[in-house]
């Protein structure tokens, strides 16, 4: 992945330095103009903004989100 265009609210993405896992999220915010955007990681526990100039992103397959309801995957 290239660019913050890519990216839509709620991908989940793994961000790699050097092949390694550095953080993992959902993305929360974007600022493609910048080639920035803000996730919720899972692997520091904290909101971290991204560079896409510093880290290699990599779009993970999408998880359907809960219906209105919050009792299962919205539907198609």
């Amino acid at each position: 992945m290239t660019s913050c265009h890519e990216l839509m609210d709620g991908d989940s993405v793994d961000a790699l330095y050097r092949e390694a896992l550095v953080h993992r999220g959902r993305v929360t915010e974007r600022m493609p103009e910048h080639g920035l955007f803000w996730i919720m990681d899972e692997v520091t526990g904290g909101r971290r903004l991204l560079d896409m100039a510093e880290l290699d992103i990599v779009l993970l397959q999408p998880t359907p989100l809960p219906d209105a309801a919050g009792t299962g995957p919205a539907a198609a």
